[in-house]
């Protein structure tokens, strides 16, 4: 019988984006700038929708929803990226990583989950505008709301653990910038393709899962708005619809990419690329698209502006 000594893990080294320091401190400016536009849009959006009593409707409660979602996973890679691109030792505990992990899944999920529910607001609002106070009331867009953050951490909990349950023997070294599934799973020295099936499995049942429902409602709502006899309320519906399906497609175009390709056609640099955006990028847009389309919010921008100066002036 052979016995395998494994080595018991207790850290992990971050390689980062690049190596080359002058590019890390481009790259430092550039994100720090990224990170302060996504804090400041995403705090902004829910302070509107909160002190604005016009933005009190299902689909901005939704859209606070994704705003304050968007604000934590953005910070829970970001800050910590921005350290390591001034560092010269990039490394993260053992349950420092799994910890970040666990948190950018279970946000992610929620996401993912979010989107789906915008989805169905937006069909309910459009095909049943006569039944959408009751059937999207505030309690039942609490308990939807609720449901999303649980199943997201439930789903965190079983994927994290699988992952962190691996035995470590080889190397601690994730040539990545933060503690994703698959540069870990590199990482093992057993055979992870149980592990990797799990986890492909639990992240298409959520998206794809999810596409089905946004699919689903948008093909009722656009059959509903081509049936529109006033050109103002098919302008409006669509201006609406633009803005959340054009945040989808942001998000689903790079999650899509990174997990449920095949492992056989994993490449670091091109996941690197495609989790920058989704981890930086994406979370600042979404604040712009549902804002630089949406008359409401912009009005409440500026009746907010507007309040300031007349303060001021008093």
């Amino acid at each position: 019988m052979t016995r395998t000594n494994y080595t018991l893990v207790t850290d992990f080294i971050l390689l980062g984006l690049v190596d080359r320091l002058e590019v890390q401190i481009f790259l430092f400016f550039f994100f720090f700038v990224i990170y302060t536009l996504t804090v400041g849009g995403n705090l902004g959006m829910i302070f509107l929708i909160r002190t604005d009593p016009r933005l009190h409707t299902p689909m901005y409660f939704f859209i606070a929803n994704l705003s304050f979602v968007d604000f934590c996973y953005s910070s829970t890679i970001t800050p910590k990226m921005l350290l390591d691109l001034l560092s010269e030792k990039k490394t993260i505990s053992f349950a420092g990583c799994f910890l970040q992990m666990y948190f950018y899944i279970a946000l992610v999920t929620t996401e993912c989950i979010l989107f789906g529910l915008m989805a169905y607001d937006r069909y309910v609002a459009i095909c049943n505008p006569l039944l959408y106070s009751l059937v999207m009331s505030r309690t039942v867009c609490l308990k939807m709301a609720a449901g999303a953050f649980t199943a997201g951490l439930l789903n965190s909990m079983v994927n994290t653990s699988y992952v962190s349950s691996l035995p470590f023997c080889s190397s601690n070294v994730i040539n990545h910038y933060f503690c994703d599934s698959p540069p870990i799973f590199k990482l093992s020295c057993s055979d992870t393709h149980l592990n990797e099936s799990i986890f492909s499995t639990f992240a298409g049942v959520n998206m794809v899962g999810a596409l089905l429902v946004i699919f689903t409602s948008y093909s009722y709502v656009l059959f509903s708005i081509f049936r529109m006899h006033s050109g103002e309320g098919r302008r409006k519906a669509f201006s609406t619809c633009a803005s959340h399906l054009t945040a989808i497609f942001l998000f689903y175009s790079t999650s899509l990419y990174t997990y449920l390709r095949p492992s056989s056609s994993y490449s670091l640099s091109q996941d690197k690329v495609a989790s920058v955006f989704y981890t930086a990028v994406i979370p600042m847009l979404n604040p712009l698209v549902y804002s630089l389309r949406n008359k409401d919010v912009k009005k409440a921008f500026w009746n907010v502006i507007s309040r300031k100066r007349m303060s001021s002036f008093l």
